[in-house]
């Protein structure tokens, strides 16, 4: 029971930044919510691995390796699903700035995708700039150059 509390202890000071990860590979809440399931999983079949590891940085990083590469793995196996046939009237959806802010970024190229995901989880520089092997100021110079980007496509 122990192990479990720890497990649910170190996940959910990290619940946001798998939300994260898992929302830029799916486009729909319920694969999100979905991914984020087998992402646990893959945590808990791991867990020893992750209760070795002593320090939050270390941990964050070790956790949002194993995130995104489950994501991807899951990514590779879900096969491509046939169109819905021409009359099928889709239900309308309300437009959401939150969705279309992540449809933005995942439209960004996978170290800008990185660095803004990190950036809006609330990572400073110094972290950002550790798990992707850039420099603090580069880090600094992408992201501003990342959030013109942004705000140009935003606009048009």
């Amino acid at each position: 029971m122990k192990e479990q509390e720890t497990f649910n202890e170190l996940v959910g000071r990290y619940r946001g930044m798998l939300f994260t990860v898992c929302r830029r590979y799916a486009r729909q809440g319920l694969d999100v919510d979905d991914l984020l399931q087998e992402v646990l999983v893959a945590l808990w079949e791991r867990r020893e691995k992750l209760q070795e590891i002593d320090l939050a940085p270390k941990q964050a990083a070790w956790i949002w390796r194993v995130a995104r590469s489950r994501c991807i793995d899951l990514q590779r196996c879900t096969p491509v699903q046939e169109p819905l046939h021409e009359g099928y009237d889709a239900p309308e959806e309300e437009p959401s700035l939150h969705n279309a802010l992540y449809d933005l970024i995942a439209l960004l190229p996978e170290l800008d995708r990185t660095i803004v995901t990190m950036h809006l989880e609330g990572y400073e520089y110094k972290e950002i700039a550790q798990r992707t092997g850039l420099t603090k100021n580069n880090v600094g110079i992408r992201l501003m150059r990342i959030k013109d980007k942004l705000r140009e496509q935003w606009e048009n």
